[in-house]
């Protein structure tokens, strides 16, 4: 049996050890030995503390700082990229890791040092992700806000300079040069966990293999619904959001019954809404159960959230706080399944977004077409799918 290394270096959603534990599982399940180099130890001790593995701290540059990203080549310049010698520090790191634990394949969740590393070390190596995380290969890094008047010299410097530096690493250690900035993120292959509906970049479906979300379905309480004859809403907001009052409270006006998870009200923070057609979950709920149910779902396009509405054929209202959220909510409206309130300017009608969201035949048929695509998928039938081409690569090496 192989040992696959999984790793993961850049980006704080929970989404990347939850892939990591999907693919984990599923490797272990098949009797491989399965080691891991993590960002963030306590995130990733909740997500994957059951699993019996060895979890290291993934080496990082921990001196990030400057303007918003717009390319995948800045994340990477605020991340110890900008000069060869801070960028040789983290990649002596990760080669200390990898000869030490002495892997037959690296597996990279957003970690495109452990890649270059194991680039010099010629450890056979696969990149998984989300869209975001893995750039269409053979072109230039995407720009993440086409919305804005961006400098396009600017990106293309960017990109030029973060590949001028892993080159000279790579050379410095003995490894072949990459040729486009995208391949350092690839790895020898890589696996996209999404659907094109899902995918960050827009990129045509014909020209990728979409193994699906590898998401986790955390358990959770039984929903609890008011009592009413409203259209159920479910909500899984944080109070961060500086629209969740609003939101709430355009729901239960348009007479929504609601079942609202907010984590700060779950630890005993006070309500900000009161009405009888509201109700809060005293913690995590089943999700699949209750978009069973459920009209809409309103969310901060978290992943597993969105998943789990796909294939329940529930139109979203999608409020997110970062980027790489953004994106995706911009997708999902495309597709049509969805209202991607972090594009509506200024004060929003909230109550005309929710009326609208309720009476448009449209995003609920084009939700169910999404479910009819997908249905019967599973995290756990995707990553056997995934834990199979792996086994090659590793034959293979």
């Amino acid at each position: 049996m192989a040992h696959f290394h999984l790793a993961w270096e850049l980006g704080g959603d929970p989404a990347h050890a939850g892939r990591l534990r999907v693919i984990a599982q599923a490797l272990l399940a098949r009797g491989h030995a399965v080691s891991l180099s993590v960002r963030d130890l306590g995130q990733a001790r909740r997500l994957l503390g059951g699993l019996n593995v060895t979890m290291l701290q993934a080496p990082l540059w921990l001196h990030g700082a400057g303007q918003h990203a717009a390319s995948l080549a800045e994340i990477m310049l605020a991340s110890g990229y900008r000069e060869a010698q801070s960028l040789d520090a983290l990649v002596r790191g990760w080669r200390s890791a990898l000869q030490l634990l002495k892997p037959d394949v690296v597996v990279a969740e957003f970690a495109p040092t452990a890649l270059l590393a194991a680039r010099t070390l010629d450890i056979p190596s696969a990149a998984i992700g989300a869209g975001f995380t893995l750039p269409p290969p053979g072109q230039p890094l995407p720009n993440f806000r086409p919305w804005e008047a961006m400098d396009l010299q600017r990106l293309a410097a960017a990109e030029l300079h973060a590949l001028k530096i892993m080159n000279t690493v790579l050379v410095h250690h003995g490894g072949v040069p990459y040729v486009q900035a995208a391949d350092a993120l690839l790895g020898r292959q890589h696996f996209l966990c999404a659907w094109p509906e899902l995918d960050h970049y827009g990129r045509p479906a014909e020209r990728e293999q979409w193994y699906g979300p590898a998401f986790v379905a955390p358990s959770g309480e039984a929903p609890q619904w008011p009592p009413g004859h409203g259209h159920k809403v479910f909500v899984y907001l944080r109070q961060e959001h500086p629209a969740h009052v609003a939101v709430l409270h355009a729901l239960v006006m348009e007479g929504c019954r609601v079942l609202c998870y907010q984590p700060e009200v779950a630890a005993g923070a006070v309500p900000p809404v009161h009405a009888t057609s509201l109700a809060y979950a005293r913690g995590p709920v089943d999700l699949a159960a209750a978009l069973a149910e459920a009209r809409i779902c309103v969310s901060q396009a978290g992943e597993g959230t969105i998943a789990h509405s796909l294939l329940a054929a529930v139109p979203m209202l999608l409020l997110p706080t970062q980027l790489e959220r953004y994106l995706l909510a911009a997708r999902l409206e495309q597709a049509g399944v969805a209202v991607n309130g972090g594009r509506l300017p200024g004060a929003v009608d909230w109550r005309g977004v929710v009326r609208s969201l309720l009476m448009d035949g449209r995003t609920l048929m084009a939700a169910r077409g999404v479910a009819n695509r997908y249905a019967g998928f599973t995290p756990a039938q995707m990553a056997e799918r995934l834990a199979a081409r792996l086994e090659l690569l590793a034959a293979n090496a």
